[in-house]
């Protein structure tokens, strides 16, 4: 069975696509405060990143890894929402599912917060 939806090729499919995600970054923003909470930090680390980087390495490194939490919690959401539209009732495959994306989320954090407390030491203290 072919899916009617994968017909699409070239720059329609690339504009389709770009609507898409567009539409979920919107959706994102809208209605999951953790995203939004997450896009204000990035707000002011991201341009801090070209402030705090040295060098390109360290500007992307810096702002890649705010960008990775933005990407993991997109996959998180995605994860609840799948989970919720096959059931709110309570099992352990679903409890499971929504935990990782969770646990996923934080090592982003972690990650990020090291990286940025790295820089700041070597910059201000080292």
């Amino acid at each position: 069975m072919t899916n009617p939806h994968k017909g699409r090729t070239g720059v329609d499919r690339l504009l389709h696509a770009a609507g898409y995600s567009t539409q979920g970054l919107i959706a994102a923003v809208r209605g999951e405060s953790a995203f939004r909470q997450e896009m204000a930090v990035a707000a002011v680390l991201l341009p801090a990143a070209w402030w705090l980087g040295r060098n390109w390495v360290e500007v992307a490194l810096l702002s890649g890894s705010v960008l990775l939490v933005l990407v993991v919690e997109l996959l998180n959401s995605a994860v609840e929402a799948t989970v919720d539209r096959i059931s709110f009732d309570l099992h352990d495959l679903s409890k499971r599912a929504k935990d990782y994306g969770s646990a996923a989320v934080l090592l982003a954090l972690l990650l990020t917060a090291g990286i940025w407390c790295a820089a700041l030491y070597q910059r201000f203290i080292a």
